[in-house]
């Protein structure tokens, strides 16, 4: 058992974009312990129009910010270290998909790919097998030290769940699921990926998968312990995303800290604005969001500072009859269990606040009259994006080049905590960077 000391240092008080936000966070060492991007999508690719993946189904510890420790389930790379949720397929949308399924666990297992049809398993149609009005058998189940290989045609785009098709109950509960992003062209006019189609196009880099779901710990220790429980009694007390709670959700992508947990959420973006264009973003494309909900309760899930779009829910486009757009601004909304929701998003400089052109048009508060919980803080100590200003002595401030830090969160107050105490949970931070050559001076928007 890892003490609390030795993962975490609780801090306190940020502000973003002038307004006084109140998060509690543990703020390791933000350092990466393998190759790629610190922040957003983590993809396990595989090349040709082939892909062939192989997971084995098996059981380890994951760690909870709370110092809990949590015995539970998930498909993993095989041959690799465990990791919880399973890996981030990513396909090309018409590929011809293989993954094999290796059981380690001490029950028949299998995977569901929702929403992708003509799906086989062993080369035979994944279906039911009845004899007469009597289920026999299920052609898609792997047995304990068995394996089954499933195959399938990447046919339409988007974002999908992969999850346990076996004693639903209970082992997608302990783990047993992941995430599928199909990816269709690229737009020709501009280069940019796209979700969907037309109209979906979003900023490379800045696309996330924010991966939710809920633990109940007396499950996870009943299989644990080889005991029985009653699914219909269950009681979750940890809420996740991406197997983590906040807020370990807003360490890089394989902190060393978490060598089972290796998906952060952190979303990093940078400002739009219209009066100054970003070389790095001329034609102000949005970030992307991938949303799923593996958990079997509902989660209302909203992001601070703007209005997201929604383009697609159940990898589906929000299109009509006539494939006339659908999609909609919302700050808040509801991810069904077992649903995929998909957002672009960005954040704008509405205000165009400038410290000497366009003052913030309210007081500013003082020093003294700021209160910095664990003598730290997310606030640059200016209201201004990109800007720096003074602040207490002996007060450590997180934010490097002015940026802003929002939060995105379930609005179901009780899962923004840890086994009931919060602030924990379903809860991540949007970090909102300066556009390039508008940081302060001699800061490094680099995380």
């Amino acid at each position: 058992m890892h003490t609390l000391n030795q993962k975490i240092n609780r801090r306190g008080l940020a502000v973003a974009a002038g307004t006084l936000l109140c998060v509690m966070t543990l703020v390791p060492n933000i350092r990466a312990t393998a190759a790629g991007p610190t922040s957003g999508i983590v993809c396990s690719t595989s090349t040709g129009t082939t892909p062939s993946f192989s997971l084995t189904a098996g059981a380890d510890y994951i760690q909870m910010p709370d110092g809990n420790t949590m015995w539970t389930w998930s498909f993993g790379p095989t041959g690799g270290v465990f990791q919880f949720p399973g890996p981030v397929l990513c396909v090309n949308q018409g590929d011809t998909v293989t993954v094999v399924l290796n059981n380690k666990l001490p029950e028949a297992t299998s995977i569901m790919f929702q929403g992708i049809e003509g799906v086989l398993a062993n080369g035979v149609p994944v279906q039911p097998q009845f004899t007469g009005p009597k289920l026999t058998s299920l052609v898609n189940t792997a047995a304990p030290n068995g394996s089954v290989t499933y195959s399938f045609v990447a046919s339409e785009p988007g974002t999908f769940l992969y999850e346990s098709g076996t004693n639903v109950g209970k082992q997608v509960q302990m783990g047993l699921y992941g995430a599928l992003v199909v990816r269709p062209p690229a737009d020709v006019a501009t280069g940019l990926p796209r979700a969907y189609g037309p109209g979906t196009e979003y900023l490379p880099n800045t696309e996330f998968v924010l991966l939710l779901s809920e633990m109940d710990p007396n499950l996870h220790s009943a299989v644990e312990l080889n005991q029985p429980y009653d699914v219909t009694t269950l009681h979750p007390r940890y809420w996740l995303i991406n197997g983590r709670s906040f807020p370990d959700t807003i360490a890089p992508n394989n902190a060393a800290w978490l060598p089972h947990q290796p998906y952060g959420a952190l979303e990093h973006l940078t400002v739009q604005d219209l009066n100054t264009p970003d070389p790095n973003n001329p034609n102000n494309a949005p970030a992307l969001i991938r949303y799923l909900n593996a958990g079997s309760r509902n989660h209302p899930f909203h992001p601070h500072g703007e209005n997201g779009r929604l383009i697609a829910r159940d990898a589906t486009p929000l299109l009509d009859v006539g494939g006339n757009d659908l999609s909609y601004e919302t700050f808040s909304f509801n991810i069904g269990s077992g649903q995929t929701w998909d957002q672009t998003y960005h954040y704008d400089n509405q205000e165009h606040f400038d410290g000497a052109l366009n003052p913030v048009p309210v007081t500013i508060p003082q020093l003294m009259n700021l209160e910095f919980k664990g003598a730290a803080t997310y606030y640059s100590g200016s209201p201004y994006l990109g800007q720096k200003g003074q602040l207490p002595v002996a007060v450590t401030s997180f934010n490097q080049c002015g940026e802003y830090y929002m939060v995105a969160h379930s609005h179901a107050l009780y899962e923004v905590a840890n086994y009931d105490a919060g602030f924990g949970g379903m809860l991540t931070l949007e970090r909102i960077d300066p556009i390039a050559g508008h940081q302060a001076p001699g800061t490094n928007c680099t995380p």
